[in-house]
């Protein structure tokens, strides 16, 4: 893919404001711009989905199937730190239906049961707490394709790969990256000269870089502890 076949801006301002298919193409284009094109074998067939429908005695969301069937089967894009379960993983939980974990069981990320109905539904995000009677469940993203397209980038910047870091700092990102749609509740985006940045609050970046010398050139810029730097 050449550098000017991807505009990531723009494609993340159009899941913003567009429907399923935007969010869809926003993850065709960032799989293949930072990593590896998608291909038919990345997804979960209907044969998997059906199975999971008849197991749970329900019917699936379409934007749940398309993502699946696109991308469910991407460990870069759904399971680097916390995991998309599979369809025969895929579980009830007080009155949602539990598509996502934290990699330590910190937390889960569903779809209320009385949502389900609509095509591209809310998210929800329940923390595992030590008072099992305080948990709820909140309100996540706005649309699960949101919510899927959001975890595919957040997900490939958390990559065992030598052309992925982390750090952990209150420290200033240099100018030259420029802010990008604020797409993903409490995700902040920042892209610079082959290389995507993203923050979560005031305490930590992670990146994703094209090219090794794209990463060193991140990493002199923003003095500090990186994980691989």
């Amino acid at each position: 893919m050449n550098d000017t076949d991807f505009d990531i801006g723009a494609a993340m301002a159009g899941t913003l404001r567009g429907g399923r298919g935007d969010a869809w193409a926003l993850v065709r284009g960032f799989a293949a711009y930072w990593g590896e094109p998608l291909t038919p074998e990345d997804g979960f067939t209907d044969a998997d989905l059906d199975a999971a429908e008849q197991r749970l005695g329900l019917r699936l969301p379409v934007a749940l199937r398309e993502a699946y069937r696109l991308f469910g089967r991407r460990a870069d894009l759904t399971s680097s730190q916390d995991v998309l379960l599979t369809p025969d993983e895929l579980h009830l939980l007080d009155g949602a239906l539990v598509y996502r974990a934290e990699n330590q069981g910190c937390a889960h990320w569903g779809v209320l049961l009385d949502d389900l109905a609509q095509e591209d539904p809310p998210t929800v995000a329940r923390p595992d707490l030590a008072d099992k009677s305080q948990e709820r469940w909140e309100p996540w993203e706005e649309r699960f394709s949101t919510a899927a397209a959001v975890m595919a980038m957040s997900e490939k910047l958390l990559e065992d790969d030598e052309l992925c870091d982390f750090l952990e700092s209150e420290g200033e990102l240099p100018d030259d990256l420029v802010e990008l749609p604020a797409l993903g509740r409490e995700f902040r985006w920042y892209g610079g000269q082959d290389v995507l940045v993203v923050a979560v609050g005031n305490s930590w970046f992670s990146v994703r870089a094209r090219t090794p010398e794209a990463l060193d050139a991140l990493h002199e810029a923003v003095p500090g502890d990186w994980l691989n730097g």
